[in-house]
């Protein structure tokens, strides 16, 4: 997945706008996003402090590391126990 080009203050400064009662189309025109953009940050982050931001980020990552690595292990549990059989 694509980095985003804008840190989590920045993302929290344009969801703040929103809840300031700025029109959606404006803040979007200003921070050059697409209303989509906007609606998907706000779904997820909306609420969040930046430092919040970024430890959800941290965490979400270390959770696709560990699906990841159980994943694996079952595949080879599931290979070793062929072997047996």
């Amino acid at each position: 997945m694509k980095a985003s080009k804008f840190s989590d203050a920045q993302k929290a400064f344009i969801l703040k706008q929103g809840a300031d009662g700025i029109p959606v189309a404006e803040i979007c025109r200003r921070a050059g996003i697409s209303q989509a953009t906007y609606f998907n940050w706000k779904k997820r982050h909306d609420g969040l402090l930046p430092t919040e931001m970024k430890r959800l980020k941290q965490l979400e990552d270390e959770n696709g590391k560990l699906r990841k690595l159980v994943a694996d292990l079952s595949l080879d549990k599931e290979m070793l126990q062929d072997v047996i059989h």
